[in-house]
């Protein structure tokens, strides 16, 4: 995903058992679920940036999953699907579409929907008598399996993006074994939101899987660009931890009181003293918006070489020449050669820390973070109905508290009846 810049994954036949979420590196975070280890199993992975706009985390079965996302203020539903192979049992593919098909139901109309999945179908070349729904660039014949996924993009009114796009074979052949060449893996959105998505093709060369290639579209959503609310700029009180801090910020204080001992009688003339002091003193945030970085075992050599490459990568801006690249590349593989020995180096004065009394801390503070990165929903940002759906709309919203309140001021509680 790195390598191909790809943000959103969705993954099937994973035989992971179990129903979880975390990080497996990279900055990626992985949702999946699993009930055999021997079979089946669905999953979907996360770049860094978009874990904390997952709003809510669907897992209906071992075949289908859905993650809903906020991001720009557009909803973006991404289900993960692993239908049944051609010689399963008619119920248990009729069981697998009945399951999509509900997941497709309860999104709003409003909202985009991307799936991707493992079809086990053939749709085939051409798509005469199916304009509607897809391309003309598939491979070879369809066969009933293919059919299904014609029939479900009818109902749902969606497009199977792969076929839009005039490729060669080897960039649409998405499963390869012996002398075996076909397409089974697809990606769908709604037909209305075809026009977002400028490309779609089989990524040839990856190790991924033995006999499937990845599938990957681009996708470009169109958002209405909002205004931005201004992060308030915050004293740093938390440098009052440090002694040398405390203690100037007492000496300022003090001076700034005309050298009173007891606080004066005035507290709001007082507290506005005590926040310009500690503005001054302690210094206050950028009021940018912080990234999550993990940044906790940076030292001096590591801070020193990121600020050398910001100044190299300012002076190629610049300057387009080959010597700035160079010095600018230079400095980046310097960075990752500071990092990895920074980063061995703290963990291992963690692991020291961790066998005596001192690292009970560090173990708490490890122990939270694994508890944060194995939950689906970072902030809790949405209100649902009384049937567990997410409201996106402001008017759904305001409707459900009104409910609320409605139910918990005026109904009479149970004490009460009797």
């Amino acid at each position: 995903m790195e390598r191909r810049k790809v943000d959103i994954l969705c993954v099937q036949d994973t035989r992971w058992k179990g129903s979880k979420a975390h990080s497996i590196g990279a900055g990626f975070k992985l949702f999946y679920y699993g009930v055999d280890s021997k079979r089946n199993g669905v999953g979907v992975v996360l770049k860094e940036e978009f874990v904390r706009n997952v709003l809510e985390v669907k897992r209906v079965s071992d075949r289908v999953m859905s993650l809903k996302l906020e991001i720009e203020g557009v909803m973006l539903n991404v289900v993960s699907g692993y239908a049944p192979q051609v010689g399963c049992e008619l119920e248990e593919k009729e069981r697998f579409w009945s399951e999509l098909d509900e997941v497709m139901e309860s999104i709003p109309t409003g909202e985009r929907v991307v799936i991707g999945a493992d079809f086990n179908g053939h749709i085939g070349e051409g798509n005469t008598g199916d304009e509607e729904v897809m391309g003309k660039f598939g491979v070879k014949e369809r066969n009933l399996e293919g059919q299904m996924v014609v029939d479900f993009a009818k109902r749902m009114d969606m497009g199977v993006v792969n076929t839009y796009f005039q490729k060669r074979e080897e960039h649409r052949v998405t499963y390869k074994s012996g002398g075996r060449r076909t397409q089974v893996d697809y990606i769908l959105c709604r037909r209305g939101n075809l026009k977002e998505i400028s490309d779609c093709k089989v990524v040839v060369g990856e190790s991924v899987a033995r006999q499937h290639r990845m599938v990957v579209c681009r996708m470009t959503l169109m958002v209405c660009k909002t205004k931005r609310s201004k992060i308030e700029k915050k004293t740093k009180w938390w440098k009052l931890k440090k002694e040398e801090c405390c203690e100037e910020f007492r000496q300022k204080l003090r001076q700034a009181l005309g050298g009173q001992v007891v606080l004066p009688d005035d507290w709001e003339t007082t507290a506005e003293v005590i926040r310009e002091t500690g503005r001054k003193v302690l210094g206050v945030s950028s009021g940018r918006r912080k990234e999550d970085k993990e940044t906790w075992w940076w030292n001096e050599e590591v801070q020193d070489s990121i600020q050398r490459k910001r100044l190299a990568k300012k002076k190629w801006d610049m300057d387009r020449t080959e010597e700035n690249r160079q010095e600018y590349k230079e400095l980046q593989r310097r960075v990752k050669r500071e990092v990895s020995k920074a980063k061995q180096k703290a963990y291992d004065e963690l692991y020291t820390r961790l066998d005596n009394r001192e690292g009970e801390k560090d173990l708490y503070r490890l122990a939270r973070q694994r508890d944060r990165d194995g939950k689906d929903v970072q902030q809790v940002r949405v209100i649902k109905d009384r049937d567990g759906r997410v409201l996106t709309s402001e008017e759904s919203v305001q409707r459900r508290w009104k409910e609320y309140f409605e139910e918990l001021m005026n109904e009479e509680n149970e004490r009460e009846k009797k």
